[in-house]
């Protein structure tokens, strides 16, 4: 879903703008447009998105959709979780309508039959990552910030996050589920979350070359042959990658207590100073959230894409009501105390068959 998105602009009446449309070259330009809000996704927004998709999807004039944030800091810094927990305490279906939707929208992208390039400048985070993982070209620039940061409001990595983060090569997507810490572009290259790399400076003369694009028999190698003038597919000295045979061993350990015990007990000059902020970081997050989370991923490894959108909603039906989500957006958004009482307040007190019911009665398709 998100990270914590809090803003004035959360509590703005919905406009027709805050999706930007436009046609040019033979090209579908989406822009989310509250930059206030870090683009942060309403209902409204998801709905006017797949309208605009669907039509295009059947329009011979337009041979691709670029999708941008706009402004400077956010491509979309995830949903809009101050409605969504406004819906819930009101006794309103909102919360429910918002995640099929998105799903479905976010389905959609990666199923799109035309190619979409997705410009992932700012932060990209939850319900952003959701738009983009599906889109055929994903650019990204010294700016972005990568992250499924759920685990941090009590929630956990949805909008299609247990099917491509358990497909990062390694235990990296667990790590990056379980602890919804944030990564720069050349960590976002190095796993697969992103294919290209473009200084920011030069996101107006990519505009200027797609306007001018001679379109040959392929729409994607055209806009391959551009990305290829100007940018580049890796970057040097991705931090992941230094880290990853530590990533490996820890997050491929059976629970989240014993991750976090073993991390505690590093004492490598290498790793100490990542493992001890790792476990600082855990220690903050929802211990219900992370264990939920680390059970997902590691069954969504295991199914097809369709099948785990189907099990996050799964776990999205019950979440509102017996998850940790009220209280971290209570705690991290409404009230601001950030003092979150979690329920178990401890990885100690977590009980495996309590993160278990959570998936029971799932419905696993056979392949």
């Amino acid at each position: 879903m998100t990270a914590q998105v809090s803003s004035q602009a959360s509590h703005a009446a919905i406009h027709p703008q805050d999706v930007l449309v436009e046609v040019r070259n033979h090209i579908g330009h989406l822009t989310l447009n509250r930059p206030a809000g870090l683009n942060a996704i309403t209902l409204d927004m998801v709905r006017s998105l797949t309208h605009q998709l669907h039509a295009w999807a059947d329009d011979p004039a337009v041979y691709a959709v670029v999708l941008r944030g706009a402004g400077d800091k956010a491509f979309c810094a995830g949903g809009d979780i101050r409605s969504l927990y406004d819906s819930f305490k009101q006794g309103d279906t909102l919360h429910e309508d918002f995640f099929v939707e998105e799903y479905a929208l976010d389905l959609a992208i990666h199923h799109y039959r035309k190619p979409v390039l997705a410009l992932m400048d700012g932060f990209v985070l939850g319900g952003g990552m959701g738009l983009v993982q599906g889109a055929d070209l994903r650019v990204v620039t010294e700016r972005s910030r990568l992250a499924m940061p759920e685990v941090a409001i009590g929630y956990f990595p949805d909008v299609g996050g247990s099917y491509f983060l358990p497909r990062i090569p390694g235990e990296l997507g667990i790590y990056l589920g379980v602890t919804g810490v944030q990564i720069r572009a050349a960590d976002a290259l190095y796993c697969g979350l992103a294919d290209w790399y473009l200084d920011s400076a030069r996101l107006t003369e990519l505009d200027h070359k797609l306007d001018h694009l001679q379109w040959h028999e392929s729409a994607l190698k055209d806009l391959q042959g551009v990305l290829a003038k100007l940018g580049v597919q890796q970057l040097p000295d991705a931090p992941l990658a230094r880290l990853r045979p530590a990533i490996d061993h820890f997050f491929a350990l059976p629970d989240v207590p014993s991750i976090v015990e073993q991390l505690q007990q590093v004492t490598v000059a290498d790793s100490h100073e990542w493992a001890l902020a790792t476990v600082g970081l855990m220690q903050t997050r929802s211990p219900l959230a992370m264990a939920v989370t680390l059970e997902m991923l590691r069954r969504g490894r295991r199914l097809p894409l369709e099948q785990c959108f189907a099990l996050e909603l799964h776990l999205d039906r019950q979440w509102f009501e017996r998850g940790d989500l009220i209280e971290g957006v209570r705690a991290l958004i409404i009230d601001k105390d950030k003092a979150p009482r979690w329920n178990p307040p401890t990885l100690q007190a977590l009980d495996a068959s309590h993160v278990d019911s959570f998936f029971q009665h799932f419905k696993q398709v056979a392949r």
